[in-house]
């Protein structure tokens, strides 16, 4: 009677072991990331920093380009469950929001939170992917995952009936997702020293004028 509570006991023990190398790694990773670069990253680096075999490494993450992937998951996501974004409280809170120009203010401000700790990830599979065919997937991926988002708060802006006249919902996608690219950040932040909020507060006015009445 004691054998399937073992068997239990024993997954969930080594379920709870592969999460733990799981986080360990990504904190590995996104520290050497952000030291070293991507290419001058290699995983038997991020297994001894992580403390783990390198096989555990691969077993979690088929590459590295797939580990700088999850890298940005996570920090976007600001944890690494299994909630995605689209689920999150921040973003039912902005669609609940009747006002379309608060719903951009309370998107900016969340984007200006996070932006110093994931813009540079970003700018890191931006120039990975000039070299590395597996990057330029996963970058290509996360253009296109941004893309998705900004057509969903476009749809959202344009069922408050508030846009400007003559703009459609991919009129308001393109103007969301020029400003939500992290060149904005790298010019105006890393480039000429604006702070994050500074950075936000542009972004909020720059769109409000770009696409509501």
């Amino acid at each position: 009677m004691t054998e399937p509570v073992k068997r239990r006991y024993d997954t969930s023990r080594r379920q709870e072991q592969a999460r733990e190398n799981r986080r360990r790694i990504l904190a590995a990773a996104s520290g050497l990331f952000r030291e070293k670069g991507y290419a001058a990253t290699a995983m038997p680096e991020v297994a001894k920093t992580a403390g783990v075999a390198v096989q555990t490494v691969y077993k979690a993450f088929a590459n590295k380009a797939t580990l700088l992937k999850a890298v940005f998951d996570v920090t976007v996501a600001g944890d690494d469950e299994d909630v995605p974004i689209a689920g999150r409280d921040f973003i039912a809170a902005i669609q609940v929001e009747p006002s379309p120009a608060r719903k951009i203010e309370m998107y900016l401000t969340h984007l200006a939170g996070i932006a110093p700790v994931v813009v540079p990830v970003q700018l890191l599979a931006r120039d990975a992917a000039a070299a590395d065919p597996a990057a330029a997937e996963v970058w290509a991926q996360m253009r296109a995952e941004m893309l998705t988002a900004m057509t969903y708060f476009a749809a959202d802006l344009v069922a408050t009936g508030l846009v400007r006249a003559g703009l459609t919902a991919d009129d308001v996608r393109d103007v969301l997702w020029t400003y939500h690219g992290p060149e904005q950040y790298e010019l105006l932040c890393l480039e000429r020293g604006w702070s994050p909020e500074r950075y936000g507060r542009f972004l909020r006015d720059a769109i409000i004028a770009a696409v509501l009445a």
